[in-house]
């Protein structure tokens, strides 16, 4: 096999291993509020988006130190070890204690922060200029088949409860799904491993103030997970949908992982034929976007996301219709797809050299981000939080804008000098 044919098979192998870990993970997070809120227990006072907030909190500072982790043990026992802390952050379903559950999550951070730090560089040093963009949509195509299996399961098994039993405790931790680390190779120099990992520390401070990733510092923040913590959430509070409300958690799921597939195949497969680069994708995920909040604005209660156990009976501003929020879930996974995709193919590319710092500095972004986002979920109404992804989604697109304008203006001078 040729090398870029080794270097292609690297990308599919850390996809598909990717989606095995997150078979359980993603679908954790989308029905883990729901869960919660139903489990009656003098030992457990915890709630889904506290959780999420103290992962993602942990996850950002982490990322401080990831580039020096990866630096030392490699990126393959890197992505192992994370895989086996987020399979005990699944395992604390069986029987929670807040304690346990709340530790569980801030290692789970730790992990998170070294895994995608490792997948960032795994991803770089297996594309070039030109199979970036290809590259990044077929890693995101694969992670989000994810998606599909928990929820559909999720969608079997609730399909006629109204309300959540301890048997549905027990079976949402048996969705792990084996970790898996890729085979791409790490060429690192294996002496000097502390000299290396205080330079990977510092090279990540130093990229986190350059002018090209504070401009897509706003872009990298708008990419929190509304659609999988708090949107399967606020569909499963709503009791207008009728005894099925909590097994559309798991159908919504399915309909986003369908958006993020179609949009990572397709933006990834036919990168190279897409005039004008990364900023027509961008828009259209803006776009989509912005069409899915508007329809999530008419058709769901405003008290959804902050809902009790038993659900909201409010209405909106049209007739609650489950058509109307599963095509929302299908336009928030391809409107996901369009800026993960085009942020991942971007930082792969003005950052080749350095791809490990600046996967842990985008991820720092956007953990602490999410973070916040899932930590206010806790109190603000709906119409609040669509705010919020509005006016980010709006300044995070302009800001991708002027980073991809210094990217070409980059590619050309590079193409000029080796003339």
């Amino acid at each position: 096999m040729n090398p870029e044919g080794k270097k292609l098979l690297n990308i599919v192998v850390l996809g598909f291993a990717f989606m095995f870990m997150f078979t359980a993970f993603q679908t954790c997070g989308n029905i883990e509020q729901t869960v919660l809120i139903s489990f009656n227990s003098t030992t457990f006072h915890g709630t889904g988006y506290t959780s999420m907030a103290i992962i993602y909190g942990v996850f950002s500072a982490s990322n401080l130190i990831a580039p020096s982790v990866i630096t030392v043990i490699g990126p393959q026992l890197s992505m192992f070890i994370s895989g086996l802390l987020y399979s005990a952050y699944i395992a604390m379903f069986i029987y929670p204690f807040t304690w346990s559950f709340y530790t569980a999550s801030v290692l789970v951070g730790i992990g998170a922060a070294v895994l995608w730090t490792a997948q960032g560089n795994v991803l770089a040093t297996n594309s070039s200029e030109t199979t970036i963009g290809r590259n990044s949509g077929i890693f995101w195509a694969l992670l989000q088949f994810s998606l599909f299996f928990g929820n559909l399961y999720i969608y079997c098994a609730w399909r006629g409860h109204d309300h959540i039993t301890d048997k549905d405790h027990v079976t949402e931790s048996l969705l792990q799904a084996e970790s898996n680390d890729s085979s791409a190779s790490y060429s690192s120099a294996q002496s000097g491993l502390c000299s290396q990992a205080l330079d990977a520390f510092v090279k990540s401070c130093k990229l986190f103030i350059t002018k090209e990733m504070l401009l897509l510092s706003t872009c990298i923040a708008y990419t929190v997970d509304f659609y999988s913590g708090v949107y399967g959430t606020s569909i499963g509070a709503m009791t207008r949908f009728g005894k099925d409300a909590k097994s559309l958690i798991g159908l919504s799921g399915i309909c986003i992982g369908a958006g993020e597939i179609l949009g990572g195949g397709v933006f990834g497969m036919l990168n190279k034929y897409i005039r004008f680069g990364r900023n027509p994708v961008v828009l259209l995920g803006l776009v989509t976007h912005f069409l899915a909040f508007f329809l999530i604005f008419l058709n769901i209660a405003q008290d959804a996301p902050v809902a009790p156990e038993a659900g909201t009976d409010l209405q909106a501003f049209i007739t609650p219709s489950v058509g109307v929020a599963l095509f929302c879930s299908f336009l928030l996974g391809l409107g996901d797809s369009c800026f993960n995709t085009q942020l991942l193919s971007i930082i792969g590319f003005m950052f080749k050299d350095n791809s490990a710092p600046a996967f842990a500095v985008f991820k720092f972004i956007q953990s602490i981000t999410a973070a916040i986002a899932f930590f206010y979920s806790n109190y603000f109404l709906l119409h609040w939080q669509l705010l919020i992804l509005v006016l980010f989604g709006f300044s995070g697109t302009i800001t991708f804008f002027g980073a991809e304008w210094i990217a070409e203006k980059n590619r050309r001078n590079s193409d000029y000098d080796s003339i």
